[in-house]
C-alpha cells in the first residue's frame, strides 16, 4: 500500500494566517511619522494602542532612546564579532546589573527565542527527559525539536495540570537523570500563570525534577526591581531552576537573558551555547538602552511605574466584570482575552473595534485551538483610564452584536473555552427558533430507514456505498457490538428552503478513533506498543461526515442560491450539539475537492482546518469490449506496464465471485484482511466487526472477488486464496472495491495486487458499471490502470489541540 500524503504543517498555518490578512486584521502596517505608544495609525484611521507588549511603556522613556543615541554615536550601529571572542564593551556593566538584580548569574542573549536554542540543548542532556507544558510558548518548543535527533524524550501534558505531571515524574524517575519541565511563567495569549507554588514543592519532593521558565511576559511590570513574575512569586531563585527573561517587551531595550543559581551551568552555556557563539551579539544601541532601563529597575521608581500599570488592570478588571463581558482569566497581568470562539466571530468582533478607533490582537491558530480564537488586548502605562473606559464600553456594545450576526450564543462560545454557562440566556431560546425559522426546513433523522430512499438516492446515492442499501447495511453492521469502538451513531440531515428545494444534504457518524490516525506510520507504530497495554490510549470520539468505511462525496450542496452558507450553518449546530452530547473532541468533513476557494475561505472562518487526505482515485472510462480496446485507451507507458505486470501473470489466476460464503471461508477471508491492515499504519484505525463481513453473505448489494493461483502457476501447496475483495455494487450500479485481503507470501512474485486492480475493472465491466471507485492512496499504480486520481482535503476542527501536539512531540529519533 503507497504511503499517506499528510498534511503539511506549515500550508495549513499559511491559510490560516493569509484568512486573516483578507479580513484586514493580519500584516497590516503603521503609518504614523512618528510613535507615542499611546496610537497606531493604520489605513488611514488613529487608533487606541491596546495590542503593545511593552506594558511599562520604557521604550518611549527619554533616558532609554538618549543611551541608545549615545551608544550608536560612540560605537556604531553594531559590534561584528561574536561574543566567544570579545564581548561590546557595554557588555560588562550589563552583566553586572542584571546580576545585581538577580542575585544570581545572567547570560545576555540576542533574543529569547536564541536565548532557548542556546541554552535548552546545552542543559539537557542525553539521559534526560524533557516534559512541555501544553500551552509553553512556541520558541521553547522550537528549541525542544533539537533534542529529537540526539534521541531525547519530549513528552507533553495538559495545560498547569499538576496531577498528570506528577504521575510522568513518577513513571520517568527511574529511567532518567534529570526531568525538565518547561512552563512560561506568564501564558502570552491568555494572561494566566504558572502555577509556581506547588511546582516548587514537587521540585523539593523530586530530586529528578527541574524547572525552566520562560517569564518574557513577566518582566519588569511585577517583582523586586522588575525581575518579574516568577521572581514575584517564588522571591528566591530554586538552585533546580533555569529562568529566562526579556530585555525587551516591558524592559524596553532588546535582547534576553538566562538566569540560574548554578555558575556551572552558567558557564557551560557560555563557553559553547549554540547561538550565543555563531550569532552576532546585541547592537551598541540596544546594549545602551537595556544598561539605561537596568538602572531604572535598580531604583525605586520601578515601583511607581509597577503600580501604575497595576491600578490600571484592576481598572480595567472591576469594567469588563461590570459590563458582564466573558474573560478568560482574571488576574493582575495585563494580558486580558476575551473568548470570540470561531475564527470568523474574531475577525468580526476585531474590525469592529478598529472601526471604532481600537487597536486589538487576535488570538488564532495555532496559538490556540481553532475554536477558542478570541480578542487578546492588552493594557500598558501609555493606555489612559478613559481610554480603557471607552475600550471596554466598545466592547460591551459590540459583542453581542457580532454574535447575533455570526448566529452564535454566548453560551455557546463559554462552552468552547469550558468557562461557566449564563443561566437563563435566551440566546439558546433564539437560536432554537433560528433552527426552525421560515427560510428552512431541517430534517435531522438517527436512521436511514426514516428518509425517503427515492429522495436520498436523488442527493447521494450515485456517490459511493452509501446510498439507501449500504447505509441500511451499515447501520446494522455498526450496532449492538460488545466493542465501543464497533458502534457507531448515524446522523442525517437535509436542509430544504421554503419552497422545499434541497439546498444540503449529508450523513455523519460518531465514533471511537484512534487520535494517530492520520499521524506518520512511525508515530502509530510506537503508539500501538502501549496499546498492547492500554486498548484505548489516544483514542477520542469524533464526529466525521461520513464514516471510515466511505469515501466519496459526502456533502451535497447547491450552490446556485445565496444562502448555502447558512444552511451549512444549519447542519454545524447540529453537529456541534451531538459533538457535546458525546464528549467528542472533533470534527471531521472529508473528501472535498481542493478547488473550491470559496467553500474553503467559508469553512476556515467556521473553524475548521484544512488537512490533507490520500487522493481518490477513480476509473470513469468503461467503454471498451476487450482487453486490446482497454490497453488503446492507456498511455505507452501504462500499456507496457500492464502487459508485462499483469497480464504476463493472469493465466496463473481464477477468479470467483461470490455472493455468500462458509464461516470457515469468511474466517479465511477476514485473515487475509487483517494481513493487509496490520500493515498499514498510515491510516491507523480500529479493526472491524465481524458481523460486517459476515453481513455481505445477506446483502446483495455486495459480493466478494476471491482470486486464486491455478495449476498452471506451478504451486501445488498455495490452496487458500491469494487474495479477496469485498465489493459493493450502489444503486447506480458504481462499482467500489472496498476491503482488499492478501495473502503476502507470492506477492512480488505474481504482482497480486495489481492483478485485484485489473480483476475489479474487468468485474465492473461485465455488470455494465459506469465507473469504479478505487479508494483512496496508492494513486500511482492506479493511474496506470488509466484512473483519475483527485486530490482530497478535509476540514477538522478540535476542541483542543492537545492529543494532536503530544502525538507530534513522539516524533523522536531512536538512539
Amino acid at each position: 500500500m503507497a504511503k499517506t500524503k499528510h498534511n503539511n504543517f506549515l500550508d495549513t498555518v499559511d491559510e490560516i494566517f493569509t484568512d486573516a490578512k483578507n479580513q484586514g486584521v493580519f500584516h497590516l502596517y503603521t503609518e504614523d511619522e512618528a510613535y507615542s505608544g499611546r496610537h497606531l495609525q493604520i489605513n488611514g484611521k488613529q487608533l487606541y494602542h491596546f495590542g503593545t507588549t511593552g506594558y511599562l511603556g520604557l521604550e518611549q522613556d527619554p533616558r532609554l532612546k538618549q543611551a541608545a543615541i549615545d551608544a550608536i554615536i560612540k560605537y556604531g550601529t553594531q559590534f561584528p564579532l561574536s561574543k566567544t571572542f570579545v564581548s561590546f564593551v557595554l557588555y560588562k556593566e550589563l552583566e553586572e546589573k542584571l546580576h545585581e538584580m538577580y542575585q544570581n548569574p545572567v547570560l545576555v542573549a540576542k533574543n529569547s527565542t536564541l536565548c532557548h536554542l542556546a541554552v535548552i540543548p546545552s542543559i539537557v542532556r542525553d539521559e534526560d527527559v524533557v516534559i512541555l507544558d501544553h500551552q509553553v510558548h512556541n520558541s521553547v518548543q522550537s528549541a525542544c525539536q533539537m533534542l529529537k535527533p540526539r534521541g531525547i524524550r519530549v513528552e507533553m501534558i495538559r495545560h498547569n495540570n499538576l496531577n498528570m505531571l506528577e504521575d510522568r515524574i513518577k513513571a520517568l524517575r527511574d529511567k532518567h537523570s534529570k526531568i525538565w519541565y518547561m512552563v512560561d511563567g506568564v501564558y502570552s495569549m491568555f494572561g494566566d500563570v504558572a502555577p509556581l507554588p506547588e511546582l516548587i514543592q514537587l521540585l523539593e519532593k523530586y530530586p529528578q525534577f527541574h524547572l525552566y521558565a520562560d517569564d518574557v511576559h513577566g518582566m519588569s511590570w511585577a517583582g523586586k526591581h522588575g525581575t518579574g513574575y516568577v521572581m514575584s512569586t517564588i522571591k528566591e531563585l530554586h538552585e533546580k531552576m533555569v529562568l529566562v527573561g526579556t530585555l525587551s517587551k516591558s524592559f524596553g531595550a532588546s535582547g534576553s537573558m538566562m538566569v540560574c543559581k548554578n555558575k556551572e551551568i552558567s558557564r557551560y552555556v557560555k563557553t559553547f551555547g549554540g547561538p550565543l557563539s555563531f550569532s552576532a551579539q546585541l547592537e551598541p544601541p540596544c546594549v545602551g538602552a537595556a544598561v539605561a532601563s537596568a538602572k531604572i529597575h535598580l531604583s525605586d521608581e520601578i515601583y511607581t511605574m509597577q503600580n501604575e500599570i497595576a491600578n490600571k488592570i484592576t481598572y480595567c478588571n472591576s469594567l469588563l466584570k461590570e459590563a458582564n463581558i466573558p474573560l478568560m482569566e482574571e488576574n493582575q497581568c495585563p494580558v486580558f482575552y476575551i473568548p470570540t470562539g470561531l475564527p470568523s466571530s474574531g475577525y468580526n468582533m476585531s474590525k469592529r473595534l478598529m472601526d471604532d478607533g481600537f487597536y486589538v490582537n487576535m488570538g488564532i491558530f495555532p496559538a490556540v485551538p481553532v475554536k477558542n480564537t478570541g480578542i487578546r488586548f492588552t493594557i500598558s502605562r501609555h493606555n489612559q483610564f478613559k481610554e480603557i473606559e471607552q475600550l471596554v464600553d466598545a466592547i460591551k456594545y459590540h459583542y453581542p452584536r457580532m454574535l447575533e450576526q455570526e448566529g452564535r450564543t454566548e453560551n455557546e462560545v463559554r462552552s468552547s473555552f469550558k468557562l461557566p454557562l449564563i443561566e437563563g440566556n435566551n440566546n439558546n431560546t433564539e437560536k432554537e427558533k433560528d433552527n426552525n425559522d421560515s427560510d428552512f426546513k431541517v430534517i435531522h433523522k438517527t436512521s436511514i430507514n426514516e428518509i425517503d430512499s427515492q429522495e436520498w438516492n436523488a442527493l447521494l446515492g450515485s456517490k459511493g456505498i452509501f446510498d439507501s442499501e449500504g447505509l441500511k447495511f451499515m447501520e446494522k453492521a455498526f450496532s449492538h457490538n460488545e466493542k465501543p469502538e464497533e458502534n457507531w451513531d448515524f446522523h442525517y440531515v437535509i436542509i430544504k428552503d421554503k419552497v422545499n428545494r434541497v439546498i444540503a444534504a449529508t450523513f455523519f457518524t460518531v465514533g471511537l478513533y484512534k487520535d494517530d490516525m492520520m499521524a506518520p506510520a512511525s508515530i502509530s507504530k510506537q503508539i500501538e506498543e502501549e496499546r498492547l497495554k492500554n486498548p484505548y490510549y489516544l483514542t477520542s470520539k469524533v464526529v466525521s461526515m461520513g464514516s471510515l468505511v466511505t469515501e466519496g462525496e459526502h456533502l451535497y450542496l447547491d450552490k446556485e442560491g445565496t444562502d448555502w452558507k447558512n444552511a451549512l450553518k444549519k447542519i454545524f449546530a447540529i453537529i456541534n450539539e451531538e459533538q457535546d452530547k458525546a464528549g467528542a473532541t472533533m470534527i471531521m468533513l472529508r473528501d472535498f475537492e481542493d478547488t473550491d476557494s470559496e467553500l474553503k475561505e467559508f469553512l476556515t472562518g467556521q473553524g475548521f482546518i484544512k488537512a490533507t487526505m490520500p487522493n481518490s482515485c477513480v476509473i470513469e472510462n468503461l467503454n471498451w469490449n476487450t482487453t486490446d480496446e482497454y490497453l488503446s485507451t492507456l498511455s505507452a507507458r501504462s500499456r507496457k506496464h500492464l502487459r508485462t505486470d499483469v497480464l504476463k501473470f493472469e493465466s496463473f489466476f481464477d477468479v470467483e465471485i461470490k455472493d455468500t460464503v462458509t464461516d470457515e471461508e469468511l474466517q479465511r477471508y477476514i485473515k487475509l484482511f487483517q494481513n493487509v491492515k496490520s500493515r498499514n499504519f498510515d491510516i491507523n484505525t480500529f479493526d472491524y466487526p465481524t458481523k460486517f463481513f459476515k453481513n455481505i453473505s445477506d446483502s446483495s448489494n455486495w459480493e466478494f472477488m476471491i482470486l486464486r493461483l491455478n495449476e498452471s502457476a506451478g504451486e501445488p501447496d498455495m490452496k487458500d486464496p491469494l487474495a479477496v475483495v469485498f465489493c459493493y455494487r450502489n444503486e447506480s450500479n458504481i462499482y467500489t472495491p472496498v476491503f482488499l485481503g492478501m495473502n503476502y507470501e507470492h506477492l512480488d512474485k505474481y504482482n497480486t495486487y495489481r492483478q485485484v486492480i485489473f480483476q475489479c475493472l474487468k468485474r465492473a465491466k461485465s455488470l455494465g458499471s459506469p465507473k469504479v471507485y478505487l479508494g483512496l492512496s496508492a494513486s500511482l499504480e492506479k493511474r496506470k490502470f488509466g484512473a483519475r486520481a483527485i486530490p482530497k482535503v478535509a476540514f477538522v476542527q478540535a476542541k483542543d489541540n492537545f492529543n494532536m501536539e503530544f502525538i507530534e512531540t513522539m516524533a523522536v529519533k531512536a538512539n
